[in-house]
C-alpha cells in the first residue's frame, strides 16, 4: 500500500496536470506557421489555437481573431475543444475526490470511505488524462499530415505548437497521479491477530482457580 507521501506526490502531479491542461486549452499556439515561404516578410508568425487565431507582424503588431462558428470548424478541432474541456472538468472533480481520500487528512470519513474516495478520484484523473491525450494526438497527426502533403502551399503549412506539447505532458501527469491513487488503497489492512478479550479474561480467571484447587487438595493429602 502506498504511503501518505506517495499520495501527496500524486496529488501534486495531478494538480500540475490540471493546470497544464487548462493552460493548453486556452493557448493560441496549437500550431504555428512553418518558416518556409516568403510570408515571413510581412508576418513574423501565425498561430492557430482551439479558440482563436493570432498573428505576429514584423511591425510589432499582434492581432487575434476568435473562432465564433463551431460548425465551420473541422472535425478534429471540434473534438479537441470538447475533449479538452471535459478533461479539465474531470481532472478538477478527481482532485476534489482525491483530497478527501488523502491519508494525511481528517476529512472524508473513515478508513474504508477514504479508500473508496481515493480510488474514485484516481479513476477520474485517468479518464481526464485520456481525454487530454486523444485531442493532442489527433491534432498533431492532422498538422503533420498537412505539412507532408505536397498539394498544400508552403504558405499554409504549419508545425505543432507549444500548446500541444503542454497537453502531452499534462496527460502524463494525470495518468501517473491517477494510477498512484488507484493503487494506493487496493491492499487489505492486516492487523495483529489478538485473542478476544473475553477469552483472555476466561483464561486468566481459570488459572488462579486451578492453582487454588491443587493447593487445597495437597493440604488434605
Amino acid at each position: 500500500m502506498a504511503s501518505a507521501g506517495m499520495q501527496i506526490f500524486a496529488f501534486i502531479l495531478a494538480l500540475l496536470g490540471l493546470f497544464g491542461a487548462t493552460v493548453s486549452t486556452l493557448l493560441p499556439n496549437w500550431k504555428v506557421s512553418a518558416d518556409l515561404g516568403s510570408n515571413i516578410i510581412t508576418a513574423i508568425s501565425q498561430m492557430q489555437g482551439l479558440w482563436m487565431d493570432c498573428t505576429w507582424y514584423s511591425t510589432g503588431m499582434f492581432s487575434c481573431t476568435l473562432k465564433y462558428s463551431v460548425l465551420s470548424l473541422p472535425a478534429y478541432l471540434q473534438t479537441a475543444r470538447t475533449s479538452m474541456v471535459l478533461s479539465c472538468v474531470l481532472a478538477a472533480l478527481g482532485l476534489c475526490l482525491a483530497s478527501l481520500g488523502l491519508k494525511c487528512t481528517r476529512w472524508g470519513g473513515g478508513v474504508q470511505a477514504k479508500r473508496h474516495t481515493a480510488i474514485a478520484g484516481g479513476v477520474f484523473l485517468i479518464v481526464a488524462g485520456f481525454l487530454c491525450l486523444v485531442p493532442a494526438s489527433w491534432f498533431t497527426n492532422e498538422v503533420i499530415a498537412s505539412f507532408l502533403d505536397s498539394s498544400v502551399p508552403e504558405s499554409n503549412k504549419y508545425e505543432p505548437g507549444g500548446a500541444v506539447y503542454v497537453a502531452f505532458v499534462s496527460a502524463g501527469f494525470l495518468f501517473v497521479g491517477g494510477a498512484i491513487f488507484c493503487t494506493s488503497c487496493t491492499g487489505k489492512q492486516q492487523g495483529p491477530q489478538n485473542c478476544p478479550p473475553n477469552k483472555q479474561q476466561c483464561c486468566s480467571a481459570s488459572q488462579p482457580t486451578d492453582n487454588k484447587v491443587e493447593y487445597s487438595l495437597q493440604d488434605y493429602v
